[in-house]
């Protein structure tokens, strides 16, 4: 695996290995995992090369977010992206990526569904994420991009940015990689201490018991997230939001959608986490 910085070099090595047909990208702020690692594998089921890139993106952090103190491991990312073979990592500074100030940059927005939930509590944080995958995108060029489902939302986004912007590249979602007790792998899961640690799995137990009641029909959405939230607070969770949405257009589940998805985000400790299940209600 070559590690590369620059556009140039970056250009120069994906038409190297366009010589041997596809190319296939997953895009990183490093830290990697586990389920990191699952999207380079996915990856090399549709190409014959994979790209990665890790960028702490500063356009998707909020003002007292934690930009930072972000975990930052390039050896170790190297070393276990190597061993998973992919071809090439690139790891561009801030000013490649942005060589304005931020508040002069252009900026990607994918409107309405940026605005909710996440969106609505982190303004301006899916701003970020387009804009960012965007430039990505048209510095790698890839035929495919592969993203976790852990972030329903996020990759809701950039598949509704692609699809608008008629970008060349298919887009592939990969089911989220838990720990053996059911929390979703996370970079921010190491802020956790260790008693945090034990009530973190709750969240995903909680979504679990809500999707069985969605499928034995039970259908009143306010009364479910609401249970949910008061289980959540009362577990020590501060819960930004649990909503029922219908799992395509990211609106309010209504009696027309026939897939759900269950979105949640809660603060627990120093960690902001995230889940998500998703419900088939034929």
């Amino acid at each position: 695996m070559i590690t590369i910085q620059d556009l140039e070099s970056l250009r120069g090595e994906i038409n190297r290995l366009r010589e041997r047909g596809s190319v296939a990208f997953v895009p990183t702020m490093g830290n990697l995992h586990a389920g990191h690692l699952a999207l380079v594998r996915e990856a090399k089921r549709h190409a014959q090369s994979v790209a990665v890139s890790i960028f702490v993106n500063p356009m998707q952090f909020g003002a007292n977010e934690d930009l930072d103190k972000y975990p930052r491991t390039l050896e170790a990312d190297q070393n276990a992206l190597n061993a998973e073979g992919a071809d090439v990592l690139f790891c561009p500074r801030v000013a490649d990526i942005y060589p304005k100030p931020l508040a002069q940059q252009t900026r990607v927005e994918v409107p309405a569904i940026s605005n909710l939930y996440c969106g609505q509590s982190r303004p301006g944080h899916f701003v970020g994420v387009a804009t960012v995958v965007c430039k990505l995108f048209n510095m790698v060029q890839p035929d495919v991009a592969v993203f976790g489902k852990k972030d329903f939302q996020q990759l809701l986004v950039i598949r509704r940015m692609v699809e608008d912007l008629a970008m060349p590249i298919r887009i592939v979602g990969v089911e989220t990689v838990r720990e053996p007790d059911g929390l979703a792998m996370s970079s921010r899961n190491q802020y956790l201490d260790e008693s945090e640690r034990r009530v973190a799995p709750m969240l995903r137990r909680q979504l679990l018991t809500l999707a069985d009641l969605l499928r034995a029909g039970q259908h009143d959405t306010q009364q479910l997230q609401k249970q949910v939230v008061e289980a959540l607070d009362a577990g020590g969770f501060q819960t930004d939001y649990v909503q029922i949405v219908d799992a395509e257009s990211l609106l309010p589940m209504d009696g027309s959608s026939r897939k759900v998805a269950v979105l949640a985000a809660a603060q627990l400790g120093g960690a902001r986490l995230i889940d998500n299940i998703e419900v088939d209600l034929d």
